[in-house]
């Protein structure tokens, strides 16, 4: 069942939103080479605590982390760890926030160093990608409309999307339904309707879309070794367009 959120309780889903933002503002320029994924972690614990925030993904289904730390070649759901980042890397971080009641969701690729020209363009495209998901997702429109936007932009620049891993919607929940790909076809899937809160983000890969999961039974990573990439927002489909309500 897609619960529906009215306009009081969208407003109220800011303030999570909000933490997740300023979270990702906080680490930007703290990401660089020497500091640990794990390093990373122990100041989005302390972040969330100091706003009076519940880390989310501590304990859901078994996860032990606040934070995932996703680097190169690993698509989502990377434990953080006490390896140092080195020049050239890019490393996904995603956090989940829950004040109030209520979940905030997002996630960001950054740069360790100097990086390629190879990671600039996938972080680039995929950032492109999530933000024409967004332009399409208004009342009215399907989930194909919007998947249509980010598949159709990430092949044309060479780049493959992740099938195996979901968007969903948003609320009291991080996973509430719908749950859906990022792929699609104009007109096609469930339609958009005011109320709904949503999550586009996009994992794109340099080489092809398989994935394997390690053995901790969380980490993704690409099965050809190529570098991957997300960008991820929650959103809330209202009568005036979408609100990213996690907008750094």
């Amino acid at each position: 069942m897609i619960i529906l959120k009215s306009r009081t309780e969208i407003e109220e889903m800011r303030k999570a939103g909000g933490i997740v933002a300023a979270f990702h503002r906080a680490i930007a320029d703290r990401i660089r080479p020497g500091v640990t994924t794990l390093d990373i972690e122990s100041f989005a614990v302390q972040f969330l605590k100091e706003n009076k925030a519940k880390a989310y993904t501590v304990g859901y289904n078994g996860y032990p982390f606040a934070t995932c730390a996703s680097v190169n070649d690993v698509i989502a759901h990377g434990f953080p760890n006490d390896k140092p980042l080195q020049d050239g890397d890019i490393v996904t971080i995603d956090i989940v926030a829950q004040a109030d009641g209520w979940v905030g969701d997002s996630a960001w690729t950054y740069t360790v160093g100097e990086v390629s020209e190879e990671a600039h363009k996938l972080m680039r495209v995929t950032k492109e990608s999530l933000y024409l998901g967004i332009e399409k997702a208004v009342a009215g429109n399907r989930i194909g409309d919007v998947m249509h936007a980010v598949q159709s932009h990430a092949e044309r620049n060479g780049f493959s999307v992740v099938r195996d891993l979901l968007g969903h919607g948003v609320g009291r929940e991080m996973h509430e339904e719908p749950n859906y790909p990022h792929i699609g076809t104009p007109g096609k899937g469930f339609r958009l309707k005011e109320g709904m809160v949503l999550t586009i983000e996009p994992m794109l890969n340099a080489g092809k879309a398989l994935m394997t999961i390690d053995e901790d039974g969380w980490t993704a990573r690409t099965a050809d070794g190529s570098l991957s990439a997300q960008y991820e927002h929650t959103i809330a489909i209202t009568a005036d367009g979408p609100i990213i309500l996690t907008e750094q």
